[in-house]
């Protein structure tokens, strides 16, 4: 039960930095340059955890054909559900209202504030983006007892740019303080208990099926940030993005390899 919990507090805990975004971008102009690179670093962050210690152990663990299969099956989850998302308006979840003013930027118009459904997608939208990385978090410690540092790290900084560029469009589209840290707030429990349910699901499973389960949610993390994370960022700053996101595939492998 212990356990349980903490792979909860895990989760919340790495979930809670899209609050500290939600809480900079509602209070603080940020320039565009800083939130696309930052999001750019956690895409690299999680490409490499992706690489390295999800895809590449669970492969050791589980073989070829099982690891490709719940890889692709993630993805094509994700993919499906995101379409689904985007045509309710939650295509634009990860862009702040700076980054969608911005010139030579092309992004779908700010929906007005009455439009209630939009703020429900956008919610979806986000929380379909953190339960994967939650999953993978519970998963870690039922795997090894132990969290996956470079997996909390790349989930942390990945986060901080989300909440952040949607806390700005959020206000910008008259949104009230307490309706957006609301449903932030939400998505930070939810993500609590996807990790608590990845533990508690697979703590006693055969390492084979905790490798498929884990290759699920990698894919399904592998589509959100090719979807969303990398455009987002390469929209407003098309020079240092693929410098920004080496620099966090260098950290996560870094962190990998230390660990």
């Amino acid at each position: 039960m212990l356990e349980t919990l903490a792979a909860g507090a895990i989760g919340i805990g790495a979930a809670s930095f899209l609050l500290l975004g939600v809480l900079v971008g509602w209070l603080v102009p940020v320039r565009i340059g800083i939130v696309a690179g930052v999001m750019a670093f956690g895409a690299g962050a999680l490409i490499s955890t992706l690489a390295f210690e999800l895809v590449g152990e669970a492969h050791a663990v589980g073989g070829l054909v099982p690891t490709l299969g719940g890889f692709l099956a993630g993805a094509v989850l994700y993919v499906l559900a995101d379409i689904a998302l985007a045509r309710q308006g939650a295509r634009a979840r990860k862009r702040s209202i700076a980054l969608q003013s911005e010139p030579g930027v092309h992004a779908a118009p700010v929906v007005p504030a009455a439009s209630a459904g939009i703020g429900l997608a956008v919610a979806m939208g986000a929380l379909l983006d953190g339960v994967p990385e939650s999953l993978v978090l519970g998963l870690s410690i039922a795997e090894g007892g132990v969290v996956s540092i470079p997996m909390l790290v790349a989930v942390a900084v990945s986060n901080v740019p989300e909440g952040l560029s949607s806390a700005a469009g959020m206000k910008h589209e008259g949104r009230t303080a307490r309706y957006v840290f609301g449903v932030w707030g939400g998505i930070v429990l939810a993500s609590g208990l996807a990790a608590m349910l990845g533990f508690a699901l697979l703590s006693s499973a055969s390492p084979e099926v905790v490798a498929v389960v884990t290759t699920i949610a990698a894919g399904g993390i592998m589509a959100m940030v090719a979807n969303t994370m990398i455009p987002e960022a390469f929209a407003s700053d098309r020079s240092l993005t693929g410098l920004w996101a080496a620099l966090g595939f260098a950290l996560a492998f870094a962190l990998y390899q230390l660990g």
